[in-house]
């Protein structure tokens, strides 16, 4: 890689944006000043619908979406898990399904390498801003260690515009969580197991299940990971 490009112009041209076609022109800029093949900020909210802005090529867009992609697509479900940075090769591409879809990806213009930001949204929904490129791993590696830190303001900055874009989309409020579901969540978020998490509140683990459930019931989550993830951002939570 050369010198470091300064991408303090892209962060401005993101705070004057005013809709989502700016959005788009934004990632294509960006994309080509850092010399990658593709830049995408994609949204799936807690009802599993999806938008965002892309510079992969039209036909994977669409097919990504008739197929419901999202439901299988490792780098999303391996997002939810997390609330930092990945790289995709650390991700698990083992299953059948998982180098299928690779496959139909890079067939359609996808990258080898990749690099996703998880973030989450005022109600627990998952963004991901994701660069993508086809070259070596020497090269990705110092790639991402170059412009790691730039790329989680960008994302961030990405998103806070979609918000603003997407106003109809944001969620009605959540309802409160019990104070035992809080003392669960918390728990889970600290990295309990649910037995300990029974044993610290002194429940079975089926009653623990059952505060569980109801507590991702109220967040709309899809998961429990999800569900923890949307009562920290909501701040219902503190760890």
């Amino acid at each position: 890689m050369g010198t470091k490009v300064d991408l303090n112009q892209i962060l401005e041209e993101l705070d004057g944006t005013s809709g989502l076609e700016g959005l788009e022109n934004t990632a294509v800029k960006l994309r080509d000043t850092l010399g990658i093949d593709h830049i995408i900020y994609h949204w799936v909210d807690s009802a599993g619908d999806q938008y965002g802005c892309t510079t992969y090529p039209d036909a994977w867009a669409e097919r990504y979406q008739d197929r419901n992609y999202h439901r299988i697509d490792p780098v999303i479900l391996g997002c939810f898990q997390r609330f930092h940075p990945v790289d995709w090769k650390k991700l698990d591409w083992s299953g059948k399904i998982s180098k299928a879809f690779l496959q139909d990806a890079m067939k359609h213009g996808v990258g080898n390498q990749g690099y996703s930001i998880p973030i989450r949204g005022p109600a627990g929904q998952l963004a991901l801003f994701t660069v993508n490129h086809t070259c070596d791993d020497a090269f990705w590696a110092n790639f991402t260690e170059t412009y790691g830190r730039d790329l989680i303001l960008i994302a961030h900055f990405f998103n806070r515009k979609a918000l603003e874009f997407e106003s109809d989309r944001q969620p009605e409020a959540s309802r409160a969580l019990s104070p035992r579901e809080v003392d669960a969540m918390t728990l889970l978020a600290l990295g309990y197991s649910r037995a300990q998490v029974a044993h610290s509140l002194s429940i079975s683990e089926h009653t623990l299940r059952v505060y569980i459930e109801s507590a991702r019931f109220k967040l709309g989550a899809l998961n429990t990971t999800h569900a923890i993830a949307t009562a920290m951002s909501r701040g219902l939570i503190v760890v």
